[in-house]
């Protein structure tokens, strides 16, 4: 994806890490990658989009140095990828956008503004643009925001550990470099209580959402989630998706067949990995570490 490989113009990171309330998933970048993950006690973070994750500094910060490189004086380049539901991000659609970046930057911030659950000027943003094919103009624009104390509370423990991250993104913005093949897909990526569903088409995103289960993450509440999403593919990209691409639940792969058994011609797969089946905690790194891999 373009959050992505507009970062690789430089040597990528010699490590990533992923970062969840069940623990820390960490990858060496050297090839092929080294991965590992150490578990966290519960309490030490509390995915939000809207209050402090980190509740436990120190001891986040203890499990992040175990990871530290032993007899390095420099600072070593580390990518950080963060919760789904801890960063807002919207797909927001624009008849053109100015080349100038103030000007972007203005037009992502006004459009932004008044749906957010706290307040932009207290924020980090970061966006790209993409066509969309409606006209030579258009484009969708996808936006990533999150209030600063979250984005440089994660950020702490790695900088106290010795690492300098230099790229920080979202688990499913990174794990869509999994998502490959021309169609109308659907990712849907269960990581603790948050459900996240990304609809992409022809490998650009149309819309992303991350939702917080209230019972439990069963099979009938996550296909509750998935109608309105199949809904609106079938509403804004005129085209029914060919495929749903699941992570995180393979315990409910046989049941989630039954129950969308009504869509005859929807593909149901697993989310794959030449590093390995992705996870609930690792979806992100794994994808992270396939976008080096293409970009080598």
């Amino acid at each position: 994806m373009p959050s992505l490989t507009r970062f690789l113009n430089d040597a990528p990171p010699r490590y990533a890490f992923e970062i969840s309330e069940a623990g820390v998933a960490a990858a060496n970048t050297s090839t092929p990658p080294e991965t590992s993950f150490r578990e966290l006690d519960p309490g030490i973070i509390s995915v939000s989009p809207i209050h402090d994750n980190v509740l436990r500094l120190e001891a986040l910060t203890e499990q992040v140095k175990i990871f530290a490189p032993k007899g390095e004086k420099r600072r070593q380049r580390a990518a950080v990828i963060l919760p789904d539901y801890s960063v807002r991000v919207s797909v927001l659609d624009f008849d053109s956008f100015p080349s100038d970046p103030r000007e972007q930057l203005s037009l992502v911030r006004f459009r932004l503004k008044k749906s957010l659950p706290f307040e932009l000027d207290a924020a980090r943003i970061s966006y790209f643009s993409q066509p969309n094919g409606r006209t030579a103009k258009s484009v969708d624009v996808v936006a990533a925001v999150a209030p600063l104390e979250i984005v440089s509370r994660y950020e702490m423990p790695f900088r106290s550990a010795g690492f300098h991250p230099g790229l920080v993104t979202t688990s499913t913005l990174a794990a869509l470099e999994l998502v490959r093949g021309t169609g109308v897909y659907v990712l849907a990526k269960l990581s603790g209580n948050v459900l996240t569903l990304a609809v992409v088409t022809n490998g650009a995103l149309r819309l992303l959402r991350s939702i917080g289960l209230s019972g439990g993450g069963g099979t009938a509440e996550i296909v509750s989630h998935l109608y309105p999403t199949f809904a609106y593919v079938e509403d804004q990209l005129k085209s029914a998706p060919e495929k749903l691409i699941v992570c995180g639940f393979p315990q409910f792969a046989s049941a989630l067949r039954d129950e969308l058994a009504g869509e005859a011609n929807l593909e149901i797969e697993p989310l794959r990995s030449r590093y390995g089946a992705p996870d609930q905690f690792n979806a992100g790194l794994l994808g992270y570490l396939e976008s080096l891999e293409e970009s080598a």
